[in-house]
C-alpha cells in the first residue's frame, strides 16, 4: 500500500517542465497526443481513488494543477488498481476454489508446496498481507494461498428477497433445494419445460441469480426466459419427428413473440389453390383502402377464364363452369374463393380487381409474402404462404370471418382444434396443403406443404403444434 501511495503522490506532483512540453507540443499542432494523455490521467485519478477509498484512510492530495503521467506510470497503476479489486479483504463465509490454486509453506508466497483442485472447500484461519502489500490466507494447516478472487470465492448465499415475476422454464432445467453453492441437492420436483411459472423470492450466489418456485424448489436465471419460449419446444418436436421427411414443409410463427420454428420451410412445390391467398389479400387491401366497396359487381365473361395464371374453370367451387354472362358481388366472389376454394370466382377476381395480375398486385403481394408470389407458376414455399397468411391477419378484415368457415373444417389443420382457425387449402395431384390462423391465447400462424401425403398427416402436425401453444 505504501508503494501504491507513493505512485499517486508521484502522479500528483506538478511538474512545470511537463507543462512547458505539452504547451510546446501545442503549438506545433501536437494537440492529440496531451488529449490522450489528459484521458488517461482523469480514469487513473478515478482508479485511484477508489483504491485509496476502499484500502487506506482518506489522504487529500492536492488537485488543484494538472497532472501528467508517462506510459510506465499508466501501467502500473493500471496493475495496481486492478490486483487491488481481484483481492479479498476479510475471510469470506464460505470459501471455495474455483479453479487449480497453489499453496506455499510461507507469507510471501516463494516456497511452493502443494496444489489444492477447483471445488474444493477450504478452511481458513486469517488474513495477513505479506510483504508486498499482498493479502493472503493462511489454511486451518498453516499453508499459506493467494487471497485472490480469480480463483477462490465466496460460495454462499446473499441477497435474498421476496419478488413477483413470471417466466417460463427452459428445456432441460435443474431445480434445487436451495440456491446453489456446492453441495445442494436437487429437489424433487416435477417442473416441466416451456411452462410458465411464478417466482417468490430471488437469492444470489456465486453460481448466479437463483429463483423460488413455491413448493417446488429454487432455479437458475440461465434455465428461465422472460418471454413465453414454448416455439423452441414445438422446434424440439418438428426435428424429432418429421426433419427427415424430405416431402413435409413446416412454418410455424408465434405471433406474440414474432418467433419461428420451421422444418423444409425454403422447399419450393406447387402451391395449388393456396395461391389464391394472394387474390384474397389484395382484394382486401383495396377494401380497407376504399378503393372497393363489398357491393361492387362483376361480369362472368369468357374473357375471365382466359388470362395468364387463370385456374382451370373446371376445377373446385360452386359457380358455373361456363360463363353465364352473370354479375357477381365482390362479397360473393370473395366468399366463394374463401370458403369453396372456387376457381371461377378467383378467376373474376383476378380479371377484374387484380387487373390480371399487373405490376401493382405483384408489389403489393410480393410485398406482403416477402417474395415473389407468382401467380402463372403457383411455384411457393410453406414459408411464403405462411407470412402472407400473417400479413392477412394483419389486416383483420372480412377476409379473415370467410376463411374461418370454409368446406374444409373437418380436415387438416382444424380437425381437432377447439379454437377458431382462419385456413386455406391448396390440393393438386399429390401435393396437400394448408396455412392457417390458429387463435390460440397466443394466435399464432400454421402452414404445411406436404408431397404424397394424406390429411391425417397434416392433421397430426397440427395437433403436435397447438398442444404445445394452445
Amino acid at each position: 500500500m505504501k508503494d501504491l501511495l507513493k505512485t499517486v503522490e508521484t502522479f500528483l506532483t506538478y511538474s512545470e517542465a511537463k507543462l512547458e512540453e505539452l504547451s510546446e507540443k501545442t503549438k506545433n499542432g501536437i494537440t492529440e497526443e496531451r488529449g490522450g494523455e489528459e484521458t488517461s490521467m482523469k480514469k487513473l485519478l478515478i482508479a485511484a481513488t477508489v483504491v485509496l477509498v476502499s484500502s487506506s484512510p482518506l489522504v487529500l492530495l492536492p488537485m488543484e494543477k494538472e497532472l501528467t503521467l508517462t506510459p510506465k506510470q499508466v501501467q502500473k497503476l493500471t496493475q495496481n488498481t486492478t490486483a487491488s479489486l481481484t483481492q479479498f479483504k476479510q475471510i469470506p463465509k464460505n470459501p471455495r476454489t474455483i479453479t487449480t490454486i497453489l499453496t506455499y509453506k510461507n507469507k510471501d508466497l516463494t516456497e511452493f508446496k502443494t496444489s489444492i483442485q477447483a471445488d474444493t472447500k477450504l478452511s481458513i484461519s486469517a488474513i495477513f498481507w505479506n510483504a508486498k502489500g499482498e493479502p493472503v490466507f493462511q489454511l486451518q494447516d498453516g499453508d499459506y494461498v493467494a487471497a485472490s478472487q480469480k480463483s477462490i470465492v465466496d460460495d454462499s448465499i446473499y441477497n435474498r428477497k421476496p419478488v413477483d415475476m413470471t417466466f417460463w422454464t427452459k428445456d432441460g432445467l435443474t431445480v434445487y433445494k436451495e440456491p446453489y453453492v456446492l453441495g445442494t441437492e436437487k429437489a424433487d420436483s416435477k417442473l416441466a419445460s416451456f411452462k410458465p411459472i411464478k417466482v417468490s423470492q430471488a437469492a444470489q450466489t456465486h453460481a448466479g441469480t437463483y429463483y423460488l418456485v413455491d413448493g417446488e424448489g429454487w432455479i437458475n436465471a440461465s434455465d428461465l426466459s422472460t418471454t413465453d419460449n414454448r416455439i423452441e419446444a414445438v422446434q424440439k418436436v418438428l426435428n424429432e419427428k418429421y426433419n427427415n421427411q424430405e416431402r413435409i414443409s413446416v412454418y410455424v410463427k408465434q405471433l406474440d413473440t414474432d418467433r419461428v420454428a420451421a422444418i423444409n420451410d425454403e422447399k419450393s412445390m406447387y402451391a395449388a389453390s393456396v395461391a389464391k391467398l394472394g387474390v384474397l389479400y389484395y382484394a382486401q387491401e383495396r377494401l380497407s383502402q376504399e378503393k372497393l366497396a363489398l357491393s361492387d359487381e362483376y361480369q362472368y365473361t369468357s374473357a375471365v377464364n382466359g388470362f395468364p395464371g387463370a385456374y382451370d374453370p373446371d376445377g373446385s367451387g360452386k359457380i358455373s363452369k361456363m360463363p353465364d354472362d352473370k354479375n357477381y358481388s365482390l362479397e360473393n366472389l370473395l366468399k366463394a374463393v374463401a370458403q369453396n376454394s372456387d376457381n371461377v370466382a378467383t378467376n373474376i377476381l383476378g380479371y377484374y380487381v387484380a387487373n390480371q395480375y399487373d405490376k401493382a398486385f405483384q408489389k403489393s403481394v410480393d410485398k406482403a409474402a416477402a417474395t415473389s408470389w407468382d401467380m402463372d407458376k403457383k411455384e411457393l414455399t410453406a414459408r411464403a404462404a405462411g407470412t402472407l397468411m400473417e400479413a392477412v391477419y394483419r389486416q383483420n378484415g372480412d377476409i379473415i370471418n370467410y376463411l374461418s368457415s370454409t368446406d374444409y373444417d373437418g380436415e387438416r389443420i382444424s380437425k381437432n382444434i377447439d379454437v377458431p382457425v382462419a385456413h386455406k387449402i391448396g390440393d393438386a395431384y399429390d401435393l396437400k396443403h394448408d396455412v392457417a390462423i390458429v387463435y390460440a391465447d397466443s394466435p399464432f400462424i400454421l402452414s404445411i406443404f406436404t408431397d404424397k401425403e394424406g390429411y391425417d398427416k397434416i392433421t397430426s402436425i397440427a395437433d403436435d403444434v397447438y398442444g404445445i401453444l394452445k
